[in-house]
């Protein structure tokens, strides 16, 4: 029986070697598809530390492998299975249907993740597997992890929560090894620490783990308070540990190129800088709609037109004011306009969770414009228009999915290879902190 399998195999490690072993088991005849770099970087693979002759060399010294093929292309998987005669796909459970479409020209098997793989002898290796434990089991938490296969490097292992049902269940669908309710348990067993529980427990979760000398990658807002989120830096940089906010836009490709061509002057001074998110949830039994635990519009999505803002007028603005729309049963803010004013500029920030808007930003220079369509958080197309339409250009960017897998390649570059966080300064992450307090003792107290 002839047996096939693929991967990009970066890092070989145990989890790697066993999917080969119990492949090879599985047949007389074992045949291993290792990506292309071109492969990878057009499927959103991002971070893959090792060359491809690395990879391959790998898979070779496993001695576990007959022939290895290089995969180029998508499709490649149905030409391969009839041109070698294959009668067995086999592949990681974590692509658990994924590839049932293969079973139309020969039996498809998904094998169990090795669990664990981020083993102290990995971690040691000069770029090893950066293990991550999960602080919240709830929808963004899934999809971050999700997004983690994406990112050569990455391995979440471990789960904490207070409910243990829940994070129970969650460790069994995204095959984590660990799940617990004993927040030391979780310390112990990462190296560094994703938060994703409501935005009043960041601070507390965050502090403790970076006191414990762990890394963090920490759920927008960081905090809903200025001094909180400066001291949570200040923590980080006296224990030498990374601390990002995850505001995925300001990772994404394009909106990196937005920003540079924005402050190139193309459009010449910038004068005006307009940003709306909005997103209609109707069901106020979400975390969305309780006041108690940091609800509201203007905590929930302001980031993100704040993150534009600063970026491109900076956070030394001289005035602020806030318009809002408040739901009577829930007291939450349905709608906020926030105006804000500098010395040479101005800008504002509409979002909302009961009002619908044309979720659009819009940078006005003295020389022309650029205009991001809906969905902008999620850009990866934008033009660029001035008076004279001739001389208008669109760029064009790949955004994968989520878009969740470009801040996981920052933080682990941060980390394992020691580079700075360009994209979200320290300052910004305060700045925001500051507007989310403001907006909350002027309206919520």
């Amino acid at each position: 029986m002839k047996v096939i399998t693929y991967g990009t195999f970066d890092l070989f490690h145990k989890g790697h070697y066993n999917i080969l072993k119990r492949a090879k088991e599985l047949g007389d005849y074992l045949i291993v598809g290792v990506t292309s770099e071109s492969y990878d970087k057009a499927r959103g693979k991002l971070n893959v530390t090792q060359s491809l002759v690395e990879r391959i060399e790998n898979v070779k010294n496993s001695g576990l492998v007959d022939e290895i093929i290089v995969e180029e292309y998508t499709g490649q998987k149905i030409e391969d299975i009839k041109k070698y005669d294959i009668d067995l796909f086999v592949i990681g459970s974590d692509w658990l249907g994924k590839f049932d479409y293969l079973k139309e020209y020969c039996d498809v098997v998904y094998l169990d993740r090795t669990k664990g793989v981020s083993s102290t002898q990995l971690r040691n290796q000069e770029h090893g597997i950066l293990n991550i434990g999960c602080i919240g089991a709830g929808r963004i938490a899934k999809r971050m992890i999700r997004e983690s296969k994406y990112v050569s490097g990455i391995n979440f292992d471990v789960v904490y929560g207070r409910n243990e049902d829940k994070i129970k269940e969650f460790a069994t669908q995204n095959e984590l090894n660990i799940y617990t309710t004993d927040f030391d348990e979780l310390l112990d067993n990462c190296d560094a620490v994703y938060i994703a529980t409501p935005h009043t427990t960041h601070y507390e979760f965050a502090k403790k783990a970076l006191l414990a000398k762990k890394h963090v990658l920490c759920e927008k807002p960081m905090t809903l308070s200025e001094s909180q989120t400066r001291e949570l830096f200040e923590i980080a940089r006296q224990n030498d540990v990374v601390l990002f906010e995850a505001i995925k836009t300001a990772y994404a490709p394009a909106f990196q190129r937005l920003i540079i061509l924005a402050k190139s002057g193309v459009i010449g001074n910038i004068k005006d800088v307009d940003a709306t998110f909005t997103k209609l949830v109707t069901d106020k039994s979400l975390r969305e709609y309780d006041k108690s635990i940091g609800g509201g519009s203007l905590n929930e999505l302001i980031t993100y037109p704040l993150i534009a803002i600063f970026k491109l007028l900076g956070t030394d603005y001289r005035n602020i004011d806030f318009n809002s729309f408040f739901d009577e049963e829930t007291g939450i803010d349905i709608y906020t306009k926030v105006s804000i004013q500098y010395d040479d500029a101005i800008a504002s920030g509409n979002v909302g969770l009961g009002v619908k808007k044309e979720g659009e930003l819009i940078v006005a220079g003295t020389h022309g414009y650029i205009y991001v369509p809906a969905p902008w958080w999620k850009t990866e197309y934008f033009e660029v228009r001035f008076e004279n339409q001739n001389l208008n250009e669109k760029y064009f960017f790949k955004f994968d999915e989520d878009g969740l897998r470009y801040e996981l390649v920052e933080f682990y570059n941060s980390i394992v290879k020691n580079t700075n966080n360009i994209f979200i300064k320290d300052e910004e992450s305060i700045a925001i902190s500051k507007v989310i307090e403001e907006f909350s003792k002027n309206h919520y107290q």
